[in-house]
């Protein structure tokens, strides 16, 4: 008996009904994570369990290797993306049971960055796609526009990009925070994918102007760098810059932008990967008029601003009231208080919530000893830490 020869056509009839398999299955699993939420609403469990999503994922590679001659890299590549849909899908449903009053609105107007196809656009879908809610988006031409338009109440929330790992702090927007009423209720991190786009096909060589945001500008220095007689052009954001390149229609203009927004303005790719660093990462924040209740449940993070006395050892002191309750600094941005010279305003992100019982004492001695202090919000942290298996 002859293994029998499939046709192409056979194979590929064969891998659509697989896909639709896999598809079933994953939503299939994801209506079983929520059910899973349900469960911790009653036991008060953590969404996190970090030994068992570890015996999990050990077993699926076990199984994955002997049963289905599956590689463990892949398995697990595979199931991280899994559980992080899983952990997010979690702590949305326990969210809205913490905010009743924002879970029933039918619709967020969310004011963002430039216009659709920005990367500040795509975070907000992205950030809002497991709130099961309607978006009414609302571009700006500032940050400080995006601020403006929800503190006046036309919008339900702004998103801001942070910091960029490539070209770092976006100082702009610190500087916003420091004098803005609004709070954090929400960050994400989303991938950057920088590509040249233009209207036809061009060879480098041919570009004379490029249109972006600075932060693009920045993010892909070390690629302008090597581009000749090239004149750079800033623009509210890179949608902005891909309009202005469709609108020119010339051969010899090209915007930084993400590839799959330059179709929306009918541009297309002709060079990818051009960001200073492979692993390019935006962290975006979303703000609020009124600050977000946090279940205990999930995983937090506080943010906060402060000042301190312009004494030797001043700000060690703060640090070290963080250190001796355990409470695990992610990040400290200084930045100049206007109006004050030499002085500054320091911007801390904490791994703690904020009515936990060390964020409580630490606030308090922190006070004392600082002139200003200020908790700019506490909200769950989307940034899913992958479960650690050691491959062998």
């Amino acid at each position: 008996m002859t293994d029998r020869q499939y046709s192409l056509e056979e194979i590929r009839t064969r891998l659509n009904e697989l896909d639709d398999q896999l598809l079933s299955l994953i939503s299939e699993r994801r209506k079983m994570s929520i059910e899973v939420a349900k469960s911790k609403v009653e036991t008060s469990k953590p969404v996190r369990d970090a030994d068992r999503e570890q015996q999990l994922l050990v077993k699926l590679i076990n199984n994955g290797e002997s049963k289905y001659s599956l590689d463990a890299p892949y398995i697990t590549k595979l199931f991280h993306t899994i559980i992080e849909d899983s952990v997010l899908l979690q702590q949305a449903y326990l969210q809205n049971l913490a905010n009743p009053l924002q879970s029933r609105k039918p619709l967020a107007r969310v004011a963002f960055l430039g216009s659709k196809g920005s990367y500040s656009h795509l975070a907000s879908r992205e950030f809002f796609s497991r709130k099961n809610t309607e978006l009414v988006e609302l571009n700006c031409d500032s940050f400080r526009d995006i601020a403006s338009t929800v503190e006046s109440g036309h919008a339900d929330y702004g998103v801001l990009p942070i910091e960029n790992t490539s070209s770092g702090s976006i100082n702009e927007v610190y500087d916003l925070l420091q004098h803005t009423t609004l709070y954090i209720v929400g960050e994400l991190t989303q991938r950057i994918e920088h590509c040249l786009v233009a209207t036809s096909d061009i060879r480098l060589e041919e570009i004379k102007t490029l249109y972006s945001h600075p932060q693009p500008h920045q993010q892909c220095s070390e690629f302008l760098n090597h581009l000749k007689g090239v004149t750079l052009e800033s623009c509210a954001s890179t949608a902005d810059a891909m309009q202005k390149v469709k609108q020119l229609n010339r051969t010899d203009v090209a915007a930084i932008g993400n590839a799959s927004s330059g179709k929306i303005y009918g541009l297309q790719p002709i060079q990818g990967n051009i960001a200073n660093q492979t692993e390019n990462h935006t962290r975006f924040i979303v703000v609020a008029r009124k600050p977000v209740e946090v279940s205990q449940q999930i995983p937090a993070k506080t943010t906060l601003i402060m000042s301190t006395s312009q004494e030797a050892g001043s700000l060690v002191e703060c640090l070290l009231i963080l250190q001796r309750y355990g409470i695990n600094m992610t990040k400290l941005e200084s930045r100049p208080i206007m109006g004050n010279p030499w002085e500054e305003m320091f911007y801390v992100d904490l791994q703690a919530h904020l009515d936990s019982q060390h964020m409580q004492s630490a606030i308090q001695e922190l006070t004392k000893i600082t002139k200003h202090l200020k908790v700019l919000g506490c909200y769950p942290t989307e940034n899913v830490k992958p479960t650690q298996v050691k491959l062998q």
